[in-house]
């Protein structure tokens, strides 16, 4: 080993160091800006080893596209809603996944010499690359509304992609067996199919469903770019490629667990799909009550311990910096403010805890399911902010529900219920949700951010 390369080899073990202690730092809310930064870093590092190291052999390709890259990314993270960050999220996700199918495309072409070990990373790192691309894409189609959010199911469904994932493995085993002479067709058919699959996954997919499934398929990506690693005989890329989809793996298992949804139904089944009588919403539910700003401030003002439960709605009107000036108030009144966050709200996983964390919201106030259910029974007030799904009773006790089994937030055991709500419409489920009629809910319509910064005022003026 020269001593060039001796310094590349150092500069990657560093760049994963920082991607190893990077995430480390990421375990606790204190500390992940930190740990997000030293993962930056260790990124800046490996771009450069790898901008360096192809001096000679189109490096200026290599340079433009990360000029191109970064200012795309700048571009969009700048301008990016956090509404739409899931989206953004989503369609970055199927980008890196379609790198790593791009450069096993590239690999091949090049008439890479097929030993067993390149030949199985090359269609790996090919299928689940775009079985990701795809399933990112209609994920990102699904949230950017730019095709229904509801499950997409038709009769026979579960026999058509047993069919298409049996296509792949044996294309996958008659590439590996063959080799050289069957990569010419069957390499396109393989990529085809898993394209097709990738589609196929996601379409029967709810809304309410989506972040087990943004963090399946960043799983996914993270397995990809380390199989492309063996490709590129890249310790950087596999490490780091393991390290997602190894967290990836165990975000969704727990993201499953949260939505009391084994793992075989998130790869087989249609959730978020109705299984039987439960009706959609219609959004006229009629035994529900209407309260005034100043009859919900003073509910509040003269509370002992009100708990805020954000939702999808908090992020829609960008509510997140209000709530903490409600909080605030509340707090100089000697009212006790806590946050009750469920792991599935919003459209990805610890949506809210990003909403919140930019209102400088205080981390020790952010309560997990099983802390805010042991805290609601003795709560005057629960403020619940567009969060539809994951307050509905129905997944108590209405079997035929969509998301019946699903551990909820037990807002209904608070002394009083305030539902923030722009109209009756359904959540992302399309369900009604029996909250609202209960005799302890009230309903206070219009723009979350307009309704809580009314409520601040009220609140000051008692």
């Amino acid at each position: 080993m020269t001593a060039t390369q001796t310094i590349f080899a150092l500069l990657d073990l560093l760049a994963i160091s920082l991607f190893i202690i990077g995430l480390h730092y990421l375990n606790a809310p204190p500390t992940a800006r930190f740990g997000n930064r030293l993962a930056m870093v260790g990124m800046l590092i490996a771009l450069v080893v790898v901008l360096v190291g192809t001096l000679g052999i189109g490096w200026w390709a290599i340079a433009i596209g990360i000029v191109i890259g970064a200012a795309i990314g700048i571009v969009a993270a700048l301008k990016v809603k956090m509404t739409a960050m899931p989206q953004m999220v989503a369609l970055y996700n199927g980008m890196g996944c379609g790198a790593a199918g791009a450069i096993a495309a590239v690999e091949l072409a090049h008439g890479v010499t097929l030993d067993p070990v390149v030949a199985v990373s090359l269609v790996l790192s090919a299928t689940i690359g775009a079985v990701s691309f795809a399933g990112s894409l209609v994920a990102f189609a699904k949230l950017q509304e730019l095709m229904t959010g509801r499950p997409v199911t038709y009769r026979g469904q579960q026999i058509v992609n047993a069919i298409v994932a049996l296509a792949i493995a044996l294309l996958l085993a008659l590439f590996i067996a063959r080799l050289g002479d069957a990569a010419a067709w069957v390499y396109p058919g393989l990529v085809a199919a898993a394209l097709l699959f990738g589609v196929l996954f996601v379409l029967p997919i709810g809304g309410a469903d989506m972040p087990v499934v943004i963090s399946l398929l960043n799983s996914a990506t993270g397995v990809a770019v380390a199989v492309t690693g063996f490709e590129l005989s890249s310790p950087l890329l596999i490490t780091g490629g393991a390290l997602v989809g190894a967290s990836g793996t165990i975000l969704t298992v727990a993201m499953s667990r949260a939505m009391n949804r084994p793992l075989t139904n998130v790869l087989f089944g249609a959730f978020g799909a109705a299984g039987g009588a439960e009706p959609a919403a219609t959004g006229k539910q009629q035994n529900v009550r209407s309260v005034s700003v100043d009859d919900v401030a003073a509910m509040l003002a003269y509370a002992s311990k009100v708990m805020v439960v954000p939702g999808y709605g908090m992020a829609v009107a960008q509510a997140q910096h209000s709530v903490k000036a409600l909080a605030d108030q509340l707090e100089k009144r000697n009212v006790k403010v806590l946050y009750a966050i469920h792991p599935v709200a919003g459209r990805m996983p610890g949506h809210m805890n990003v909403l919140l964390a930019e209102a400088n919201v205080p981390y020790e106030g952010l309560l997990d399911l099983d802390e805010a259910n042991a805290e609601f029974p003795t709560t005057d007030v629960a403020l619940v902010i567009g969060a539809n799904d994951v307050t509905n009773p129905a997944a108590r006790s209405v079997k035929s529900s969509p998301i019946y089994g699903m551990p909820i937030l037990d807002v209904d055991k608070a002394a009083n219920v305030v539902v923030l709500k722009r109209s009756m419409r359904s959540g992302f489920a399309g369900i009604e949700n029996p909250l609202y009629e209960l005799p302890n809910c009230s309903m206070l319509f219009g723009d979350a951010k307009a309704s809580v910064d009314a409520l601040t005022a009220a609140v000051k003026e008692l």
